[in-house]
């Protein structure tokens, strides 16, 4: 997947925007990682970038209005990127979860197991990438809820309609407990 993203000059420009801001444990994930991928293996061309889910952990500064104050950053640097910047350290409250330990523990929370991958660049360069269910699911296309999205049903089925991502990548296989 490292290779995937390297080869993008796009995506490693976007992760180096969000890696100046120098926020604490921060990844770029959901569909940023997702599409890229589904595209790179359909062999589709230029993958668009329609969110980047930026997230980090910070339960220094909790306020909201510190994310809006950064996706304006990113706008000015990228316009014509939607950007959405989540502190995940409040975002417990939100969703109705028990508190986050990092942003690696708050992704187990999303709702479907390819969007649960995330990657960050290092000051040297080096990306890392977090997939607390694996990448089996991500590179096999099939949908199914993360554990915790078992109890949020009717959230998961709603996300599945409204992103409607079997329009795009017909192998999409969805795969309900």
């Amino acid at each position: 997947m490292k290779s995937i993203i390297r080869s993008d000059s796009m995506m490693m420009s976007l992760l180096a925007c969000v890696r100046d801001l120098d926020l604490p444990d921060w990844y770029i994930g959901a569909g940023f990682v997702r599409n890229k991928v589904w595209d790179t293996i359909s062999v589709k061309k230029n993958t668009r970038y329609e969110d980047i889910d930026v997230i980090y952990f910070d339960r220094k500064n909790l306020s909201e209005a510190r994310d809006r104050h950064l996706e304006k950053t990113l706008s000015k640097k990228y316009p014509g990127q939607k950007w959405s910047v989540k502190n995940q350290a409040r975002m417990h409250q939100r969703n109705g979860d028990r508190p986050y330990r990092s942003s690696a523990d708050a992704i187990q929370y999303w709702p479907e197991t390819v969007t649960t991958v995330a990657v960050t660049l290092g000051k040297r360069g080096a990306l890392k990438t977090i997939a607390p269910y694996g990448l089996r699911d991500l590179f096999n296309f099939r949908i199914k809820p993360t554990p915790p999205f078992m109890k949020k049903m009717d959230i998961f089925h709603q996300r599945q309609k409204q992103k409607n991502w079997r329009k795009k990548w017909k192998q999409i296989t969805f795969i309900f407990p």
